[in-house]
């Protein structure tokens, strides 16, 4: 049983790869400790958003992915 987590844009730079799969059930607190400290610093500023299958988090410490979900990291986005 695994969750598939998915780095976008810089952070797929900063994790070294742009996935990694994550053993199921995966609450928040156990996604940042599989990330390692500085990844995890990154993922729990404000400004970094989750998002489980699709649909993005309002409030990241909800997180609740099972066995198949693909949980997305995304981090902020600048235009010009």
């Amino acid at each position: 049983m695994a969750v598939t987590v998915v780095f976008l844009g810089k952070l797929a730079d900063f994790a070294g790869e742009g996935e990694r799969e994550l053993p199921a059930p995966l609450d928040w607190q156990g996604l940042l400790g599989a990330l390692g400290p500085d990844l995890a610093a990154t993922a729990s500023g404000e400004r970094t958003k989750v998002a489980v299958n699709g649909a993005v988090l309002a409030d990241k410490s909800a997180l609740a992915a099972g066995d198949g979900d693909e949980v997305a990291l995304l981090p902020p986005v600048s235009g010009g």
